[in-house]
């Protein structure tokens, strides 16, 4: 059995829409954002875990605009973990039209830090433990396409 984590519904904001009429590129960011911290509720990264001196610093995070949003929207955003070490996590997740389609794409690799450096540090027992139930919870989930996608332009030989 698979369960992927979904977000609770998240709302396309006006004061989001660029002068084109759609939801300006930041905000999609934003979205995943919020989406994250659903997660980390599970995770044990929620805001209480600011008190034991540590937090997570994202380190790299890639989208994919795949088709417009707009005012008023509903999006949920699905997160799969990749892959996990003891001081970082490797995620992807897919934004969801509440229409049933893919609004975008985006791929992270976050970091767990020490704030007294700050520095990359272990994660707590309990924070990898969390990190491994969520992974089994997700069971083998082929690796998506577009994770470790690169950016340039294709050149024709």
């Amino acid at each position: 059995m698979t369960q992927l984590f979904r977000s609770r519904p998240l709302k396309v904001l006006p004061e989001w829409i660029d002068f084109n009429g759609h939801l300006n590129m930041a905000y999609y960011n934003v979205l995943f954002d919020h989406a994250v911290d659903h997660a980390y509720e599970q995770l044990g990264f929620g805001p209480e875990y600011q008190k034991t001196g540590c937090t997570t610093y994202v380190a790299e995070f890639h989208i994919c605009y795949l088709r417009e949003l707009h005012e008023g929207d509903e999006v949920t955003v699905t997160l799969q973990l990749i892959d996990y070490d003891e001081k970082r996590f490797h995620y992807y997740q897919e934004m969801w039209h509440a229409d049933g389609w893919c609004a975008a794409t985006a791929e992270g690799l976050t970091l767990h830090v020490d704030q007294s450096g700050p520095r990359v540090a272990p994660m707590p027992d309990d924070i990898r433990q969390k990190l491994a139930a969520f992974k089994a919870a997700q069971g083998d989930m082929p690796l998506p396409a577009r994770v470790g996608r690169s950016i340039g332009i294709k050149r024709k030989t």
